[in-house]
């Protein structure tokens, strides 16, 4: 073959990579992993990404052993962090390892993190290695796929969509018995119950108690499967939730309780009472900075914790969702530049109406011009401030291996407050002409 039809091929093949990633992956998945390998490797990472994510998590980590090592390093730190994951935990530890060991440093940190799951959470005991089928499959090729994977002791096999959310359950009985070339949407069962990999043991037993399931799938956060729970792990839980709850009833637990002692709630809660008189006092010395504009411009007084509340809200709305993204493993570290830009825009387009409103309320109260011109510029710049505080704190905490649980609240409240009072008072001495001549007073 001539190198200008090599050079074709080469292109075609980028190209249909680039424009058809989810149908590649499903090509690729046919053939060996090493001659997969072979057509990933040479093209570059924009174009390999979307089509490796796009494979089953077996045989994409199946293909990241006939890769050069720089290669494995630039997919798994390019790839998205939960992929990323599912596939290495395809891998035996000592290949984990050594994959994990070629990474930067905060990347393979991110990673190791997301690997080891809480204690008692679902992910914690589950198998990751359990890898679903896709529902256009044929039971040809399921077979197929069993019997290269080797797993023993199966009874039933999930399946997936294109987007790689679980759909459905399919009894290795039926796919034993069923025509070699109908598709497994045929034979796909609904599923009987699934939880997610963070919720903890004590669901997983209700689940049981409820429900005759020898096999539990646990899913992610957005619905797509990361592996199975087997029978033995479920009771092995029933046992094991049952001695905790044995403990819990003489009192054994290191968390405050409505009848723990005083000296215990003390020695959890005045620490951070302490802090937040602190901040409290940077709040209050921002304000007395302007003490001659607020002598001045008494109505000022007034206005000042309305800007302050309504910016902390939304600080607080911000902070929850991003703590909920962090909790449930949507997002991590590397995210920080969406998330803080999603929310500087909520946090813009929020404070321009909640600023329209001020401005007439504010306007109908005091007649003045040069209030609402005051109110409404520091709300906006509140709100802003406020989004990009609440965002950004509990992913910068963790990013530094801190617990966002424990202080987000606590730097949230502080920024919201001196933001909020120092745009409002520092706007007002700035238009201090404007507010005379308005009347405000």
């Amino acid at each position: 073959m001539s190198a200008v039809t090599l050079s074709a091929v080469a292109a075609l093949n980028r190209r249909y990579l680039l424009d058809y990633p989810r149908e590649a992956a499903r090509e690729l998945e046919k053939i060996p992993s090493v001659e997969a390998a072979a057509l990933l490797s040479a093209m570059p990472s924009n174009v390999v990404l979307p089509v490796w994510q796009a494979l089953m998590p077996d045989i994409a980590a199946s293909t990241l052993q006939s890769v050069a090592p720089s290669t494995v390093s630039g997919w798994l730190s390019e790839a998205e962090p939960s992929f990323a994951v599912s596939v290495l935990a395809q891998c035996d530890p000592q290949q984990c390892e050594q994959w994990l060991g070629q990474l930067d440093p905060q990347v393979s940190k991110e990673l190791r993190a997301l690997l080891t799951y809480p204690e008692n959470a679902a992910g914690r005991l589950m198998d990751p290695r359990v890898t679903p089928l896709r529902i256009d499959t044929t039971v040809r090729d399921a077979l197929a796929r069993l019997k290269a994977i080797r797993r023993h002791g199966l009874r039933e096999l999930f399946v997936i969509n294109d987007e790689g959310t679980l759909v459905g359950r399919v009894e290795i009985q039926d796919l034993a018995t069923a025509d070699p070339a109908r598709p497994l949407r045929d034979l796909t069962r609904r599923l009987i119950a699934s939880v997610q990999e963070l919720d903890p043991r004590e669901e997983l037993v209700e689940i049981l108690q409820r429900q005759p399931i020898t096999e539990l799938p646990v899913i992610d956060s957005q619905g797509r499967f990361v592996g199975v729970i087997q029978h033995g792990t479920l009771v092995a839980a029933v046992e094991q939730e049952a001695s905790a709850d044995i403990q819990m009833m003489v009192g054994a637990s290191r968390d405050e309780r409505a009848l723990s002692p005083p000296r215990f709630a003390v020695a959890k809660r005045l620490p951070w009472l302490q802090i937040n008189l602190l901040t409290a006092f940077l709040a209050a010395a921002v304000v007395g900075i302007f003490e001659s504009t607020i002598a001045k411009f008494t109505a000022l007084a007034v206005l000042l914790p309305v800007v302050a509340g309504q910016s902390g809200n939304a600080g607080a709305q911000a902070l929850a969702v991003t703590m909920r993204g962090l909790v449930v493993r949507e997002i991590s570290w590397r995210h920080w530049p969406r998330v803080v830009g999603k929310e500087v825009t909520v946090g813009l387009i929020n404070g321009l109406a909640v600023a329209a409103t001020t401005a007439l309320g504010v306007y109908i109260w005091s007649r003045s011009i040069g209030l609402v011109v005051v109110c409404a510029l520091a709300m906006v710049i509140a709100m802003v401030a406020a989004g990009l505080a609440g965002a950004l704190t509990p992913v910068m905490l963790r990013r530094f291996g801190q617990d966002p649980a424990t202080s987000s609240s606590i730097i949230l409240t502080t920024v919201t407050d001196i933001v909020g009072f120092f745009s409002f008072l520092g706007i007002a001495t700035l238009l201090a002409g404007l507010l005379e001549a308005s009347g405000a007073g």
